[in-house]
């Protein structure tokens, strides 16, 4: 028998009703009525029986509530057994920029204190992570993004990130204190590849404004892109930590964008609110906290 519906019969039977039990769960109600369904084919019995504009146990649904509730607390226990092994798989989504500028310190403490823990680092953009994560496909992801709002979702927000134009030294608008679109007219632009998030919002802010530019090359690799701006090809917008040691070694300037309107990105962990999570995955998203 399927725990899933034993878990299922707990909730109607701690709720008192179908449809709450759907809410809570995040299952259609359909669904909540044929797994009740299938416990009853599997027992022969009734488990539930209507009571004002209710349901309750029936004598049978009882005894049954008692097996369910230790069944469960044993699989559980057996998670925590096994979680608490501290091995195994952990497989994180992250986009280019975070795992190779922000992710590697964590992963080095996050190595250090679990060895026995194998990570999985999968890179891709925004909305490809996000249905990854939804599809239990990852356990979490780091994304670069305005804040996620997926109903599917939990999310943590770690930082907000500063995006700065980049451009060689000497370029006209270096001594500005901020960029906006407007700006940028005439300008030469290289762009990180479609399905970028700021890319995204650089472009749409630039037809909102009206502003004229050049786009002159698109590239995956952040590094292709910063090459290209130490060598004057043009100017690109990036997060500011993507270009720490490029401006440290006077390769590269940089200047805060103003977004208009101001749209806020930030650096932020998402998981599915109705997944378990395996203790390696809860740890390594508090030590990620500790250290906002």
């Amino acid at each position: 028998m399927d725990l899933v519906y034993l878990h299922t019969f707990r909730e109607v039977a701690r709720l008192g009703s179908y449809s709450k039990a759907a809410d809570e769960l995040g299952y259609a109600q359909s669904s909540i009525t044929s797994q009740i369904q299938k416990l009853e084919q599997s027992y022969q019995t009734v488990l539930f029986e209507r009571h004002g504009r209710g349901i309750r146990l029936t004598f049978a649904g009882e005894t049954l509530l008692s097996y369910a509730n230790r069944l469960l607390a044993l699989y559980a226990e057996s998670k925590e057994v096994i979680a608490a092994q501290d091995t195994g798989t952990m497989h994180i989504g992250t986009i280019e920029s975070l795992a190779a500028y922000y992710l590697p310190p964590f992963l080095q403490q996050f190595r250090q204190t679990h060895p026995g823990i194998h990570i999985m680092l999968h890179t891709g953009n925004e909305p490809k992570l996000i249905e990854e994560v939804k599809a239990g496909n990852l356990d979490l992801a780091f994304l670069l993004d305005t804040l996620c709002t997926e109903q599917e979702l939990e999310t943590i927000s770690l930082r907000e990130e500063a995006l700065h134009i980049i451009m060689p030294p000497g370029h006209p608008l270096q001594n500005q204190e901020v960029v906006g679109p407007r700006d940028l007219d005439g300008e030469t632009l290289i762009t990180t590849e479609d399905g970028c998030t700021y890319r995204a919002m650089l472009l749409r802010q630039l037809k909102a404004t009206g502003t004229h530019v050049t786009l002159a090359y698109q590239f995956a690799n952040l590094e292709a892109i910063k090459h290209c701006v130490v060598y004057g090809l043009g100017i690109s917008l990036l997060p500011r930590i993507a270009v720490e040691a490029e401006v440290a070694h006077g390769k590269l300037v940089t200047v805060p964008f103003r977004n208009e309107p101001q749209e806020s990105f930030f650096t932020q962990a998402i998981y599915r609110k109705k997944k378990w999570q395996p203790a390696a995955v809860q740890q390594f998203l508090a030590m990620m906290v500790r250290k906002m």
